[in-house]
């Protein structure tokens, strides 16, 4: 068995605890050139992995989206860009795509550095992820096309989809690639313009991806990155009159500050991917090697911090004796440490105030009485570092089972029957997605259409994929990312109706 933890201060890690890459770009990005911001202000960038700092950058405002949306603007108004043959738009992004995986090396890099996600996964799966995505997309932009209408009175009659205009993107932290690309790749895919605002915590990789769109040939003002702060930058894109669509992955209570911004200004559409508090059931004929696995797997993925996370893991009560044995040896033998390090399987969380956060739950968790298994405390004397935890005597009034803790945190809990287990998963307020495991066709089919939420996994977690829609049920939100449900709904539906010769209507 592996030890247990290598910590951020370990000496074994000295040298890749040293290892920072020149930040290369730290401005906005607007009409196609790095620019600082109007009020001249920059923020820190710190290293989750120590709390030091990386770099300063430019802290953007409503000054500079204001230029930003202009850019966007001309660019969508009077810009070569919605208006380019759809496999002319293709190409471009086939080309963006294959600067990323030139570059993938150092994007992995800064991701690991700006948020403590583990290097060998954002170099094998994250960064080529999104050059697949990229060229997901790509393949699509000319394939958009409307439908030819078989009108009931004598007119002939068509659709066009045509581009919704500039778009708003506010992404989070917890997996900055994925999100930028999520978001970016469809829109661009549709003929749209877009500002995006990275989250505070993340903006290395943003910034470089907007410096490879310029080499890719994606023409100036149609790809603008402000960096900067969500009640000043975020609420500014939020509101503004000539943004036609924001869409914003973040927390339910940030989401609902969008919505109201979008109504209150131009009534413009809003696509929302927010909280989740996704259960896992685990039936009695499960084997529990694999159970135990997914279940470890889908609370400790990314340190916790996604929003799909497993964090409410129901066990029917003939296997959950075997299954709490099995479980609590494996998340000791999980080794928490620097995110560059080969052996590590969990980083740090992505900042103190996140760190804190969680600590600060599981303080509830103990006082509301939970009993806790394993974890619980921080690792190391430096860097955000917090082992997995897990919780049983879970009842549904304490905070761990009501609140999306976004760390590495489970709460255990058993039932009897399928209808228990039923019940139980869908008692939240969230809807993201919930996993099934169990060697039973009726029982997985069952209970695949009974659970509220977005997607389902069914002996498996954690599984996406470009060709597949994702969003949330209830309060995780609506509108879907990835599969050609995104693409969609970048594009706006305009019917053209003519009437046929010698109509009698004329």
């Amino acid at each position: 068995m592996r030890s247990y933890y290598k910590g951020g201060s370990s000496s074994s890690n000295d040298n890749m605890m040293e290892k920072k890459p020149a930040i290369k770009f730290t401005k906005l990005f607007i009409n196609g050139e790095f620019v600082d911001s109007v009020s001249g202000k920059t923020f820190e960038t710190i290293d989750p992995r120590n709390g030091e700092v990386l770099g300063r950058i430019a802290e953007g405002d409503q000054n500079d989206v204001d230029l930003a949306v202009k850019a966007a603007r001309g660019a969508f108004d009077h810009g070569p860009w919605p208006r380019l043959p759809g496999c002319e738009r293709g190409r471009i992004m086939m080309k963006f795509a294959d600067l990323i995986e030139q570059n993938l090396e150092e994007l992995a890099t800064l991701e690991s550095l700006d948020c403590g996600k583990l290097f060998n996964y954002n170099k094998s799966i994250d960064i080529p992820g999104v050059a697949a995505t990229l060229r997901y997309y790509a393949g699509a932009a000319d394939k958009i096309h409307g439908q030819v209408l078989k009108m009931s009175r004598e007119f002939q009659g068509y659709t066009l989809l045509e581009p919704i205009g500039v778009v708003g993107h506010i992404i989070p932290w917890n997996f900055p690639s994925t999100m930028f690309f999520a978001k970016v790749s469809p829109a661009l895919a549709a003929g749209c313009t877009i500002v995006l605002k990275p989250a505070e915590q993340t903006p290395l990789t943003a910034l470089f991806y907007a410096h490879l769109a310029k080499q890719a040939g994606i023409p100036d003002g149609v790809l603008n990155v402000v960096t900067g702060f969500g009640p000043t930058a975020g609420a500014a894109i939020s509101s503004h009159m000539d943004i036609n669509m924001v869409c914003f992955t973040g927390s339910t209570e940030t989401g609902r500050e969008v919505m109201k911004a979008a109504a209150m200004s131009n009534l413009k559409p809003v696509s929302l991917e927010l909280g989740g508090k996704s259960p896992l059931i685990i039936f009695d004929d499960a084997d529990i090697e694999m159970a135990t696995d997914l279940a470890l797997t889908g609370i400790l993925f990314n340190k916790g911090e996604i929003c799909v996370a497993s964090s409410r893991v129901y066990v029917q009560e003939g296997i959950y004796d075997e299954f709490v044995n099995t479980l609590v040896e494996k998340a000791k033998a999980w080794v928490v440490g620097d995110p560059f390090d080969p052996q590590v399987c969990q980083g740090p969380q992505v900042d103190k105030t996140q760190f804190d956060k969680i600590l600060s739950y599981i303080e509830h968790g103990k006082r509301e009485g939970g009993t806790l298994l394993t974890g619980g405390n921080s690792v190391g004397n430096k860097g955000y570092y917090i082992e997995p935890t897990i919780f049983t005597d879970v009842n549904e009034d304490m905070l761990i089972f009501k609140d999306e803790i976004f760390g590495p945190v489970m709460a255990l809990m058993k039932f009897k029957t399928m209808e228990e287990g039923i019940a139980k998963a869908n008692n939240t307020k969230y809807g993201l997605a919930a996993g099934i495991v169990t060697k039973d066709l009726n029982v997985a089919n069952t209970v695949s259409r009974s659970i509220r939420a977005g997607i389902i996994w069914i002996n498996c977690y954690l599984v996406f994929d470009r060709d597949c829609p994702y969003g949330g049920y209830k309060m995780s939100g609506f509108g879907r990312d990835l599969g050609l449900e995104a693409l969609h709904k970048y594009l706006q539906v305009k019917s053209v109706i003519t009437p046929i010769y010698n109509s009698p209507w004329l």
